[in-house]
């Protein structure tokens, strides 16, 4: 694709879109991927079999979930209806009186009390009142909540943030994927001034269960390489505001086919604009899951454009059950510029999460982590570590210690309220997507409520070294 040309160096673009059974089948058989109508690439063959199957798998579940978008949607709203009605009418057996007696209260999806499906997992809205500002876990806790709190509504981040957290919120945004051709990264803004100082926090949305856009931007293998950077993984690069055909030039292109703002573009420039009024402001950037990719993409991108009064400004970087985003060398430009920067960068790991470790540390895909991983074991025990135990999951000889692992974790859900206090109790809606981890336990890991748990639970000692910021 031409105009890739001049931003990247190198590049491989999956195209769904333009997916056809014969050149499917072929890619299997052939090293020629130039002649691959969904495959736009600057190499001309691929030998390896390994990466022209997982290119393979690639295109496949993407046509897919594009195929069944609508009717994932619509499944995902009556469970996440169900579960608000639910919780309106009192359970179960209010919910039955309610009907025979027509008192039934019907949730309204953008009220404050309407939770996601995501949400559903861990009710906790308030902070932990034992962790106050000064206290080294702090903005780590702050950003899970954050975190978990992006997956919901505008009225419900209002309620939350303004009442419950006593901040405010700036703003709550959709951010358009040019790619994707409509709005699919949501993120939101709040303000802690709290305790004399002044600090911003920004919280990308994570990947929502049945949001077929955002399961296509994980599992989009397409990259580009950058000059002096790294390849980067390309379906978050789309999600985070990356222009068609023009990559990341430093100012935002206006298009009148875009009705809504590109994300990096739009929040580098409000973050611009409340940092440049008060030289003592500070901001932090967070994410689960693909909200914690976009969140250590952003500042890679400012850094790209030299935006020094941003770097000079950021208080650290809180991702949760993170997947990698770059290979080696993205790794290595980014160690250097946040060790140039002396900005912290926290990635955390609880115990089998299967997304921190894909895609692939492998010859064939070459996506590896950076920075240091705090990793949290079924105790909340946590070690700073390089890289997190079974950094490809998949291994035979590591699948019954982590069933093993999921029974326990299951065992648990119904003892931690007494050993850990009430506030850390557990639904039957989480206790059953817990027993989904006797045989897939890399799935209920990736859950909220563990790393929740593991931001209260776990030593601060992790995050006495290398404190830029948190004076």
């Amino acid at each position: 694709m031409d105009c890739d040309k001049g931003f990247s160096s190198s590049y491989m673009l999956l195209k769904p879109e333009e997916l056809t059974f014969f050149d499917l089948i072929n890619i299997l058989f052939s090293t020629d991927i130039e002649k691959r109508k969904f495959v736009d690439s600057a190499e001309v063959k691929e030998e390896d079999f390994q990466r022209r199957w997982l290119i393979f798998i690639s295109i496949v579940v993407q046509k897919l979930l594009q195929f069944f978008s609508k009717p994932i949607s619509s499944f995902g709203s009556l469970v996440e209806m169900w579960l608000n009605l639910l919780s309106s009418n009192g359970g179960f057996g209010s919910l039955l009186l309610n009907t025979i007696e027509g008192k039934v209260v019907i949730p309204e999806k953008t009220s404050a009390s309407f939770v996601s499906i995501t949400g559903n997992y861990d009710l906790r809205t308030e902070l932990d009142r034992n962790i106050k500002h000064g206290d080294p876990r702090y903005y780590a806790e702050l950003s899970m909540m954050a975190s978990k709190a992006s997956y919901e509504n505008k009225e419900y981040l209002e309620t939350i943030v303004n009442h419950h957290w006593e901040m405010e919120l700036l703003g709550s945004y959709d951010f358009w994927n040019d790619y994707q051709d409509k709005a699919t990264t949501q993120a939101f803004l709040l303000r802690d001034k709290k305790d004399d100082h002044d600090t911003i926090v920004l919280a990308f949305r994570g990947t929502e269960p049945f949001d077929a856009d955002a399961w296509c931007s994980d599992f989009d293998l397409s990259w580009y390489e950058i000059p002096d950077v790294g390849r980067i993984h390309g379906g978050f690069m789309k999600a985070l505001g990356l222009q068609k055909c023009l990559g990341w030039p430093k100012e935002m292109k206006q298009s009148s086919s875009r009705p809504a703002p590109l994300a990096y573009y739009a929040l580098r420039d409000i973050l611009k604009g409340i940092l440049s009024q008060n030289d003592q402001t500070k901001y932090i950037v967070t994410g689960h899951s693909l909200g914690g990719a976009l969140a250590i993409l952003f500042p890679a991108v400012l850094a790209f454009h030299d935006e020094k009064l941003l770097l000079d400004r950021l208080q650290g970087i809180y991702t949760f059950g993170q997947p990698r985003v770059g290979d080696g060398n993205f790794g290595k430009y980014m160690e250097n510029m946040l060790e140039q920067n002396t900005i912290p960068y926290y990635r955390f790991v609880y115990g089998s999460d299967i997304v921190p470790r894909l895609p692939y540390d492998d010859k064939a895909l070459m996506f590896k982590h950076f920075g240091t991983c705090l990793y949290y074991n079924r105790n909340y025990e946590v070690q700073a570590i390089e890289e997190e135990p079974n950094k490809n999951y998949f291994s035979l000889r590591r699948a019954i210690p982590m069933m093993v692992n999921a029974f326990f974790e299951l065992i648990r859900s119904f003892t931690i309220s007494i050993t850990r206090g009430r506030e850390y109790k557990e639904r039957w809606f989480l206790r059953g997507f817990r027993v989904t981890g006797l045989l897939l336990p890399g799935v209920p890991a990736h859950l909220i409520q563990d790393y929740v748990n593991s931001t209260r639970l776990g030593s601060a000692n992790v995050f006495l070294s290398g404190t830029k910021k948190q004076e």
